[in-house]
């Protein structure tokens, strides 16, 4: 288990930095298109589109990090009404929900890219496809959080120490 964990999170971590690469990315080209266009009164044509599909990279990035690390709107205050056993039965329904969400991630931007492929991005001549290609990604991405959870693996790479850290 230790070895999937750990190949799980060897990947994890390339994604990670990708979507921290793609938000330095996106504030240093809105950087330099605001003082272009402020002081040069120039503007790069290319600029807003890659801006705004390294802003979708980032934002479904951010979505998969999220269930990784938990960070996503709980209810704890209703279910530690119940017990031990309830919860963790509960976890695995919650689990199995997450499972299917990234499925459907999966399926349908699949079929969304292989749809949006032959279309042309204006300014840039990309295929409009990049849009919808992280769709997929992020859902494999989820999918493979959700078997580690029904597995008993905690993915969690952020926040532990904070919890070593608190009183009991």
């Amino acid at each position: 288990m230790k070895t999937i964990k750990k190949w799980a999170l060897r990947v994890d971590s390339f994604f990670e930095n990708f979507a921290l690469l793609a938000l330095s990315s996106m504030t240093l080209i809105v950087i330099i298109q605001v003082f272009t266009r402020k002081a040069l009164n120039f503007v790069f044509v290319w600029s807003e589109e890659v801006t705004l599909l390294l802003m979708v990279w980032c934002s479904f990035m951010g979505i998969a990090v999220g269930f990784r690390e938990k960070l996503h709107i709980a209810m704890d205050s209703f279910t530690n009404l119940f017990g031990h056993r309830f919860n963790r039965i509960w976890d695995k329904v919650i689990a199995l929900c997450i499972l299917g969400f990234g499925l459907f991630l999966v399926i349908n931007g699949w079929s969304f890219s292989i749809d949006q492929y032959p279309n042309r991005l204006p300014a840039t001549g990309w295929t409009n496809a990049l849009y919808y290609i992280v769709m997929p990604i992020t859902g494999l991405m989820i999918c493979v959080y959700s078997i580690l959870s029904l597995l008993g693996i905690d993915t969690r790479r952020h926040g532990q120490e904070l919890e070593e850290e608190l009183p009991r």
